[in-house]
């Protein structure tokens, strides 16, 4: 693991790991002799298969069932983790919704629905900024930590040429603010800790499979080159970078 050099023997967290760039997290981290403890949360057994049948082949993997819309499930797994490690080193947050079975991006503001938008924001920003309040405690310590979420660069106000997509683009500007605000107040209380916001890619994966019509296939990556790009870029990270707003090629996007 190229991450955090100076620490020797890791404890890592992935969240939303049952799938696509988490559960790729879960496989290469698997392969770094210096993570000893990795836990890796899932929301539902029946689509976490791949990622419980790699912790049967792997004993120092632990699969903690968790919703991170659930402030008292997110409160309940950090203890339970605590429990085995008490320090965490690098936790990476890969909970994301664009679409699902009831919902779609909108196209255009006639197609705003309330309860559509409350729950882009439950799932894609108050999540995340509930996660990095637990995740203090743990990260707090004498080592070199660093805490890291998926954003997107559609969540950039700066950069939005195109409209659309009202509800995925706020809530991930939302998570953007949330974090840039949360790496303020980590570095009064937990000065060795770093937070960053990461743009992954259009990475071919069930959240952008509907979307891919006309994405170049260069532009479309595999799971296992977002994440190895990502590890990259999380490697080259400093403290003075805490609270930035990364693209997968480790270029600052704008705000």
């Amino acid at each position: 693991m190229p991450l955090l050099p100076s620490v020797t023997a890791a404890n890592v967290l992935v969240v939303g790991a049952s799938q696509g760039i988490g559960l790729e997290f879960v496989r290469q981290l698997l392969q770094a002799p210096r993570v000893v403890h990795l836990f890796a949360t899932y929301r539902q057994a029946k689509t976490a298969t791949d990622l419980l049948a790699l912790a049967d082949q792997h004993p120092n993997l632990h699969c903690v069932q968790m919703d991170l819309t659930d402030e008292a499930q997110i409160a309940s797994a950090i203890a339970s983790i605590r429990a085995i490690a008490p320090n965490l080193h690098l936790a990476i947050n890969c909970v994301g919704l664009l679409h699902n079975a009831a919902q779609q991006p909108e196209k255009a503001i006639r197609q705003l629905d309330a309860d559509n938008l409350i729950n882009y924001f439950k799932v894609n920003s108050i999540g995340p900024a509930l996660l990095a309040k637990h995740l203090l405690a743990p990260l707090k310590h004498s080592e070199a930590s660093l805490f890291a979420t998926i954003s997107a660069k559609i969540g950039s106000i700066g950069d939005n040429r195109l409209g659309g997509w009202y509800g995925y683009r706020a809530s991930k500007a939302a998570l953007n603010m949330f974090l840039k605000t949360a790496s303020i107040e980590y570095a009064r209380r937990s000065p060795n800790t770093i937070i960053v916001m990461l743009h992954p890619g259009t990475t071919d994966t069930q959240l952008s499979k509907p979307f891919q019509q006309g994405v170049p296939p260069e532009k479309l990556f595999s799971t296992e080159r977002t994440v190895s790009q990502l590890l990259d870029v999380l490697s080259d990270v400093t403290p003075e970078d805490s609270g930035e707003f990364f693209s997968w090629d480790g270029s600052r996007l704008p705000w």
